[in-house]
């Protein structure tokens, strides 16, 4: 099968959609143009979202996929726990802040997802997630941005993705 030769190629492959997808999350406009706030916590936000797009897209296309999920997964949380140390957070502490990173995830995640799924709520979710509940118009905009990127993913073949070559809009 042609995605088990694909992995079997190369590990790096979930490096390199990882970083394609923190240069997504990263671009200006987010920033700039939509209110996502500018701080830590506001780009955790965005590299969380757009991860979500990218694993939802993923799901479901087989068990080599599911385990490219993971490690695009794991490659994440590694990411996190590298950036906190160079912060400079202490060892001791890394763990505790990466498992509430975690949850933070997890739950933007089950969120984003269950919106999606019933069809509403998904504005309100990026609202109390990306915005603290304090902007409404750009929750909005962010809302009708992530639907139109869902469909741009359906329209990219699972071979380039898992390789790091994908597009958001």
């Amino acid at each position: 099968m042609f995605l088990k030769r694909l992995f079997a190629r190369s590990e790096d492959t979930a490096q390199s959609l990882y970083e394609a997808i923190v240069a997504a999350a990263r671009r200006p406009f987010f920033y700039a143009e939509w209110a996502v706030p500018d701080t830590i916590d506001g780009r955790f936000d965005m590299i969380s979202l757009h991860l979500f797009l990218v694993l939802e897209r993923l799901r479901g296309e087989g068990a080599e996929v599911e385990d490219f999920r993971q490690r695009l997964t794991d490659t994440f949380f590694a990411d996190m726990d590298r950036s906190l140390r160079e912060m400079g957070v202490g060892d001791l502490s890394v763990g505790k802040k990466v498992r509430k990173m975690s949850e933070a995830f997890y739950g933007r995640v089950k969120a984003y997802a269950e919106a999606l799924q019933q069809g509403s709520g998904l504005t309100e979710a990026l609202a109390r997630n990306v915005y603290a509940g304090v902007a409404e118009a750009e929750a909005t905009r962010l809302a009708d941005w992530v639907l139109k990127a869902r469909e741009h993913l359906k329209a990219q073949a699972t071979e380039e993705i898992v390789r790091g070559k994908v597009a958001f809009p």
